[in-house]
């Protein structure tokens, strides 16, 4: 029987069996099974920016993320229609690939010990009589922990408690940009404003660009309900996009695309907590994308799990500890979210980015997650 499985093989729950493993699991008798659902590794809809924080989250699991290939970034440009902003961050940054982090992540996971499983589908999660994990077409495992970290896949059983979500599409597609354009966004981050929604380019390993956007599902349809007519529309409304584009060969056949995502979700911890249950990830917390630090979040909570677990302590702990340490950024992230999809507050942000390009650092600093705060929360970091 494994002791400990965890439930999703992306950045929160590759980071969560590899700090299990180097506090000890994995090793004599106390197994630790990682589930993945997909077979190989695949692209996610993700920005797949690296702060400093993620990265030195990454080191202390052992993972060498200079290793990966990932592209340096730097600086920032906001654009909104012809007007360019532009300020160096507070930190560099990392582009890189979710395909090529999670496999990493797997890959260390394996050589520490962790038993890791692919292709593999979790039906449900039941609790009555202790943890259940019910597999597709094999016999449920008895675990006596399970770490949530399926992201925003939900999981019969243990679903989130979001309430409203907002009718937002997000798309994601990679492009090869030409020579002088991969030049002219080196070591940057472009962040764009348009009506109803707000999207990024930048480089990862390779040279390829990724561009990701979300956009209101009204503004999809008015573009035609297509991809095609959806990048027409926003390459026309920004002379910056469209310069960068033009020549580009995409590199997917469609763009990767996801909705009903519950951005400034944080669960709330309470006396329906089931025992055992640790959440991760976008299980946890859900930033805006863009205007906040999501991989950081999904590493931070899985160090806090590790270390809560390391120490006997209860789910709900860990919970109250990750809702602590996140809600105030997630707050401010999605207050930037909202001001980035609407015009008046575009205006507002853009006209006070331009006066003052120091906010852009501040709101950089204000989205960011804290150092891990106390004892259990920052055992993990010194094993």
């Amino acid at each position: 029987m494994s002791e400990i499985v965890v439930v999703g093989g992306g950045l929160a729950g590759g980071a969560a069996a590899c700090g299990l493993a180097l506090g000890g699991f994995a090793a004599g008798g106390r197994a630790v099974t990682l589930l993945e659902r997909d077979r190989a590794p695949v692209h996610k809809i993700c920005g797949e920016f690296l702060s400093v924080e993620a990265q030195a989250s990454l080191a202390a699991i052992g993972l060498d993320v200079a290793a990966l290939g990932g592209h340096r970034i730097s600086r920032l440009r906001l654009v909104r229609g012809a007007g360019v902003v532009e300020v160096g961050l507070p930190f560099e940054g990392v582009g890189v690939t979710r395909r090529t982090l999670d496999a990493a992540l797997l890959e260390r996971a394996e050589s520490l010990g962790v038993t890791v499983r692919r292709g593999v589908a979790v039906r449900e999660v039941g609790f009555e009589g202790g943890l259940r994990v019910d597999l597709a077409g094999e016999a449920a495992l008895r675990p006596a922990i399970v770490v949530l970290a399926s992201g925003k896949h939900e999981v019969r059983g243990v679903r989130r408690r979001v309430g409203t979500v907002e009718d937002l599409i997000g798309f994601k597609m990679y492009f090869r940009l030409d020579a002088a354009q991969t030049a002219v966004l080196a070591r940057h981050i472009e962040l764009y404003l348009w009506q109803d929604g707000y999207g990024g380019l930048q480089l990862v390993e390779d040279g390829v660009a990724n561009f990701t956007l979300l956009i209101e599902r009204a503004r999809y349809r008015a573009a035609g309900g297509t991809w095609a007519g959806l990048l027409a529309a926003l390459r026309a409304s920004c002379g910056v996009l469209d310069a960068r584009l033009r020549g580009a060969v995409a590199v997917l056949d469609q763009p990767l695309t996801i909705f009903r995502v519950p951005y400034g979700f944080v669960h709330r911890p309470g006396g329906d907590d089931v025992p055992g249950l640790f959440r991760l990830g976008d299980q946890m917390a859900v930033i805006p994308s863009f205007t906040g630090d999501g991989m950081a979040i999904a590493l931070h909570s899985a160090a806090v799990a590790v270390a809560a677990i390391l120490a006997g302590e209860p789910a709900l702990a860990h919970h109250v500890r990750v809702r602590r340490d996140v809600r105030g950024q997630i707050a401010r992230a999605s207050v930037l979210a909202g001001m980035a999809r609407f015009g008046f507050g575009q205006a507002a942000l853009f006209q006070a980015a331009r006066l003052s390009p120091a906010l852009l650092r501040l709101a950089a600093q204000w989205t960011r997650v804290p150092p891990s705060r106390g004892p259990a929360a920052t055992r993990i970091l010194r094993i």
